[in-house]
């Protein structure tokens, strides 16, 4: 019998109107473990070469993984996969909550979407019988509402929905999907993807547990993690303040982006800090299926202009920083409702509170004109002018509304050079709160990435620079076989090393569907070695680090063969000029900029370490020894 896993995979042709389960034999969920290696087996499959993003022959996948619905923190986690629309390569997306756990008690590993239903369908899946719904009432509605709804329709109060919400109904490139009205899968349009099917949620509710291989070794992992979390001020922070825990210090270290990533230090971050949230605003703390981190925010604000409803949650590091210090607005509450707004419409906060902050700079500079945007005066610090952007965002409304909503990249093109010099893009997305002109090593791993700019997908430089990390740190990536930190601000090939052996355990992370506050080569909760020990308790297979590194590598280059499929090579793993420029202000990283010939010697090491070409397309080697091809 399959221990962690079910077995099956619901395949949803939604064209015609069929569902059917598949029941892949161990070896495949041995060789793909979950997450983005089991969707995009699916995807490389099925997908046409140069197929649209929003066509019904573009494959979309959500995938739990073998060790999701484990009683153990850090595990209900979904990945979903598809073409994204914008940026044409291959879209990538994680979220947790309690949806992903919930999918397994009810049944499934995963689910595989194709076609496109006629008219607004939703798929429940209750207790392992899955079935299709006329959705055609739920049109427009925000997510609370949606949630609210169908949880009565399917007679399950306690049933998750993912959905997408009205912003990808309204042609919103960004929008996301969304659980719990709190929980994205963010970033690469997978949202629109959805909504482009015409399935507008998924509804899960089961009784079924998952069977473990050794219960009292799982017990005994699990036991350990309350008392680790004291020892570890990282992990501790994120329970007391959440991600916003590190406004602060990455204030103080030069690294907070401000005013569209001109500046580095913002002069009101404490104003929007994790500790000013906990003092003044936060209702409460929630968690994730079995989690004992509680890192989510619940809000809530009943007075003055700005209003939260803790049904949304609560703002994260990311939403502060490019609704906060990207924009210059350094009202909390201000950017509460923007963060409720986004939640309720289902969209990516990163790159909407980035795209309205390049377009602050793009008015400020005179390259947008008061005519362009409607009379609305974007500039930065205007709490007001900023909530107005989004709302004409998410609503698809009026032309300043309609070409934001596009992203940035396209709005730059439609406005010309100048506007283009303004950018924070890799790959068409917005980058999120973490600079890679101070933090050299994730300026490599921004340009490499499958899916554009992410702060998700390596450990970050100072977690290996000699003075600056902790023993906790060095000791976990010691087991990477990293065991000489560099100089700090360096960009060489350990620092490469570093920044490929990270990213490629994160991408196990990112199969295995694991939080990455939980699990980690470094700084988290557990390390590399309780990793393995987890898989082994959980399924049963004598798994080493070695074979978890392998998935993870398989990961990558799955994600990265795609791309090479619709043409990506190494000119799309460029960085925007504005990398390139010295920061203004003042503080440590005062002047400080990424050297266009270091990085390029930089790329030529790390596709060298990943066993690519000079121009970063995955060699036929490569993927015939990891079995993609």
């Amino acid at each position: 019998m399959p221990f962690g896993y079910n077995g099956k995979i619901l395949h949803v042709d939604l064209t015609q109107g069929t569902l059917e389960v598949e029941e892949p034999p161990e070896a495949f969920y041995r060789k793909y473990m979950g997450g983005s290696a089991m969707g995009m087996y699916y995807i490389l499959r099925d997908t046409p070469v140069g197929v649209n993003a929003l066509a019904p022959e573009n494959v979309l996948t959500l995938m739990a993984s073998v060790t999701t619905g484990a009683p153990i923190s850090g595990q209900s986690r979904l990945n979903a996969n598809a073409k994204s629309p914008l940026s044409g390569a291959i879209g990538d997306s994680q979220s947790g909550g309690f949806f992903p756990a919930e999918l397994k008690f009810a049944g499934y590993d995963g689910i595989v979407v194709k076609g496109k239903s006629p008219k607004p369908v939703y798929l429940s899946i209750l207790d392992g019988e899955a079935t299709l719904h006329d959705a055609g009432h739920l049109a427009g509605k925000v997510t609370g509402e949606v949630d609210a709804i169908l949880r009565a329709e399917v007679g399950r109060p306690k049933a998750e929905v993912l959905q997408h919400g009205p912003a990808a109904e309204n042609g919103v490139l960004f929008s996301s999907l969304i659980s719990m009205a709190t929980r994205n899968n963010g970033r690469t349009g997978m949202g629109l993807v959805m909504a482009s099917k015409n399935l507008k949620a998924v509804v899960v509710k089961g009784r079924e547990r998952i069977d473990l291989a050794d219960p009292a070794a799982l017990a005994a992992l699990n036991k350990a993690g309350p008392k680790l979390m004291p020892e570890n001020p990282d992990v501790d922070a994120l329970g007391t303040h959440g991600t916003a825990s590190v406004l602060l210090p990455q204030n103080m270290m030069g690294t907070l982006p401000t005013n569209n990533y001109n500046q580095a230090q913002f002069i009101a971050a404490e104003e929007i800090s994790g500790e000013r949230m906990t003092e003044t605003i936060l209702k409460k703390r929630e968690t994730c299926h079995a989690c004992v981190v509680r890192c989510k925010r619940v809000v809530e604000i009943t007075e003055g202009p700005h209003r939260a409803d803790p049904l949304y949650g609560g703002p994260e590091y990311e939403t502060l920083g490019t609704f906060g210090s990207y924009c210059g607005v350094r009202d909390l509450a201000a950017v509460a409702e923007a963060s409720q707004i986004c939640n309720m419409y289902g969209v990516d906060t990163i790159s909407c509170g980035a795209t309205i902050a390049f377009a602050m700079e793009c008015f400020e500079k005179g390259i947008l004109s008061p005519e362009q945007t409607g009379g609305l005066e974007l500039r930065f610090g205007d709490a007001e002018a900023m909530l107005e952007a989004l709302r004409q965002i998410v609503e698809n409304r009026g032309p300043l509304g309609k070409l934001l909503s596009q992203g940035s990249a396209r709005a730059a093109k439609a406005w010309g050079p100048a506007a283009e010099a303004c950018l924070i893009t890799v790959k068409g997305q917005e980058a999120p709160a973490h600079m890679p002109q101070a933090k050299k090593s994730l300026g490599v791993i921004y340009a490499v990435n499958p899916f554009g700019a992410d702060h998700q997908s390596s450990e970050h430089d100072w977690m290996y620079e000699d003075g600056v990390a902790s023993q906790l740190y060095l000791d976990r990536l010691a087991e990477l076989d990293l065991k000489d930190p560099c100089e700090a601000g360096s960009l060489d090939a350990e620092k490469v090393r570093f920044a490929a052996y990270t990213q490629t355990f994160y991408s196990i992370l990112d199969t295995l569907e694991l939080c990455q506050f939980v699990w980690g080569p470094a700084w988290t909760l557990y390390g590399p070695t309780e990793t393995v020990e987890l898989v082994k308790a959980v399924t049963g297979w004598q798994v080493s680090l070695y074979e978890l590194m392998k998935v993870g590598e398989r990961r990558l280059n799955m994600l990265r063969y795609f791309n090479a499929r619709e043409g990506f090579t190494r000119k799309e793993d460029a960085l925007p000029k504005k990398f390139f420029q010295p920061l203004a202000g003042e503080g440590p990283t005062a002047g400080v900029a990424l050297d266009p010939a270091e990085l390029e010697t930089a790329l030529d090491t790390y596709y060298q370490l990943m066993g690519w070409t000079p121009d970063g397309v995955p060699t036929q080697a490569k993927l015939v020894e990891l079995g993609v091809v």
